[in-house]
Formats: C-alpha cells, sequence, structure tokens
C-alpha cells in the first residue's frame, strides 16, 4: 500500500505512584520504531488521583506520514497471530468513527514484546481516513494487522 490511509497516530499512557516512570517511558519507547524516537515527543501532566496519588499522564499525536508508517508497520509485525486474530474478532468494538482503538501491555512492551491488555493500558488510537468500519477493516488486513 503506497499511501497509507492514516490521518493520525494518538498515543497516551500514564505512570502511577506505584509505577517507576523511567520504565514506562521505556516500555513505550520499546514499542516505537527506534529510528523514529527522536521525532516523537510527548506532552506530560502530573495530577493527583482520587486518593492523593501522583499519577502522570503522558500523550502525543503522530502526523508525520513516515513516522506513522513505522509505527504501523512495527505494530503490524510484532503483534502475534492472537492478537491479530482477537482484534478480528472484536473489531466492531475496536472501532469508532474511522478510529480503532488498541491497548497494549505496559509489562509486555518493557520487554520488547507488543500484546493487548485490558487493564492499564498504552492506548493507541489510530485515526484513518476514511471512516466506514468495512473499510478500517479492510485497511487493517492490508496492512498486516489482521489474519
Amino acid at each position: 500500500m503506497s499511501q497509507l490511509p492514516i490521518a493520525y497516530v494518538d498515543i497516551r499512557f500514564c505512570a502511577h505512584a506505584t509505577e517507576d516512570v523511567d520504565n514506562v517511558v521505556m516500555a513505550v519507547h520499546n514499542i516505537l520504531p527506534s529510528d523514529k524516537l527522536e521525532d516523537i515527543t510527548f506532552n506530560r501532566s502530573c495530577v493527583e488521583g482520587h486518593y492523593g496519588n501522583p499519577i502522570t499522564f503522558f500523550e502525543t499525536r503522530i502526523k508525520d506520514k513516515e513516522t506513522v508508517r513505522a509505527l504501523v508497520e512495527n505494530l503490524s509485525v510484532n503483534l502475534s497471530s492472537l492478537d491479530k486474530e482477537e482484534l478480528g474478532r472484536t473489531i466492531n468494538r475496536c472501532v469508532e468513527k474511522g478510529s480503532i482503538y488498541i491497548r497494549l501491555d505496559k509489562q509486555a512492551a518493557l520487554q520488547g514484546k507488543i500484546q493487548f491488555v485490558t487493564s492499564d493500558p498504552i492506548r493507541i488510537r489510530i485515526r484513518f481516513k476514511k471512516s466506514k468500519i468495512e473499510d478500517v477493516t479492510e485497511i487493517c488486513r492490508e496492512i498486516g494487522m489482521l489474519t
């Protein structure tokens, strides 16, 4: 696919008081294409949790076409066939208004692995230039995110 029909990718994650912020950032860096790390800058904000515990939020929007392509290819290559099958089965719940929402495991990412998780994730939103779920599904299949 020469022209990637993706508008942008959002990445959001947080580090709780019980987590080492540097380790969480390293985990996220492990899912990003290594040759594009210096092109990706995260906004950082600190908030206080319900019980007064500090929570550090990070977020970025990636619009550069080359960086988006490298990130999506990295995800596609490193997702397990089981996760790709799971995404295929649940895609109706993961796609909304032309975006697919993916949640990745921070602990697995710290070990250099990309795998889905439901709680305390690295949140990735891939915004496609098309909004129909059928189109998004087909694009995901073409780029290798689905089996």
